[in-house]
C-alpha cells in the first residue's frame, strides 16, 4: 500500500499538512519513538545533510586521535549518522525494534557495528560512550535520569554528548521535545568525569529560517584517565 508521503509531488507536503491538523497523540519519549520508525519516520534532520556531516567531522576525528576502540551509542536511530562515521568497533542500542531494523539491514556485511534493543543491554562497555540529540527528547524525569547514568557507567575513558543545554521549554514546544542543562545533572552526580571540551555548532539554529542546530558537543574524560 502507497503511503501518503510516497506520493510524487503532492505526498510529501499533504502529509505534513495532515500532521499538522491532526497531531499524533503523545504517549510518552518510548512510544513516540517506536511508533516513528514502525511508521516510517526517520531519525531526523539532525542526522542528514550538513548537520550529521558536521557531526562525523568531529566524532571522526576525536575517534583518531584519542585511538578509541570501542563506541556504544544509545539513541543509534536509523543509521544514517552512522553511515558517516569510522568506529573500530561499534555497538547501537536503540528502543525501536524498526530502526534496528534498519541498521542491520544497511550494515549486514560491516561485522564492526552490532545493534541491540536497549532492553537487551547486559553489561556492555566502550572506552566512548555516545548521546546524540537525544536528551532533548528524553521528556520523562526518569527516562533522563537511567539514560545518564547508563552513558557515564557504561564508558572507560569518554563520553560524547551532542545536545542542548538550556532549561528553556516555550508552550509551543513540541511534547516529544523537553530542552534540560544538562551539564549540570553531570555536575552533581557524576564527580569523577570532568568536561574537556565543549565544541559549539557550525550551523547554529536560526529561529527565523527554523534551519541549524540548538546542539553543541560536550567531551568528558574520566578523571585520572
Amino acid at each position: 500500500m502507497t503511503r501518503l508521503r510516497d506520493i510524487p509531488g503532492i505526498g510529501a507536503p499533504l502529509w505534513r499538512l495532515k500532521r499538522r491538523l491532526f497531531p499524533r497523540r503523545f504517549h510518552g519519549s518510548r512510544s513516540y519513538w517506536v511508533e516513528r520508525y514502525a511508521g516510517g519516520g526517520n531519525s531526523g534532520l539532525g542526522s542528514y545533510d550538513e548537520l550529521a556531516e558536521f557531526k562525523a567531522e568531529v566524532l571522526n576525528a576525536f575517534v583518531r586521535g584519542e585511538k578509541v576502540r570501542t563506541v556504544i551509542e544509545y539513541g543509534c536511530g536509523d543509521g544514517n549518522q552512522l553511515g558517516l562515521a569510522e568506529y573500530p568497533s561499534y555497538t547501537g542500542f536503540d528502543v525501536s525494534p524498526q530502526a534496528l531494523e534498519l541498521c542491520r539491514a544497511r550494515f549486514k556485511s560491516d561485522r564492526s557495528k552490532s545493534f541491540q534493543l536497549l532492553d537487551e543491554y547486559s553489561g556492555e562497555r566502550a572506552d566512548l560512550t555516545l548521546s546524540l540529540d537525544v536528551i532533548y527528547h528524553l521528556v520523562e524525569d526518569h527516562i533522563f535520569e537511567e539514560h545518564m547514568q547508563l552513558l557515564f557507567a557504561s564508558a572507560d575513558r569518554f563520553v560524547i554528548v551532542y545536545s542542548s543545554n538550556v532549561n528553556e521549554n516555550p508552550p509551543e514546544t513540541a511534547p516529544h521535545v523537553r530542552q534540560r542543562r544538562f551539564t549540570d545533572w553531570v555536575d552533581s552526580h557524576q564527580p569523577g568525569w570532568s568536561l574537556r571540551k565543549r565544541i559549539p555548532n557550525r550551523f547554529p539554529y536560526d529561529p527565523k529560517s527554523g534551519k541549524g542546530s540548538m546542539a553543541e558537543f560536550f567531551v568528558y574524560e574520566k578523571v585520572g584517565e
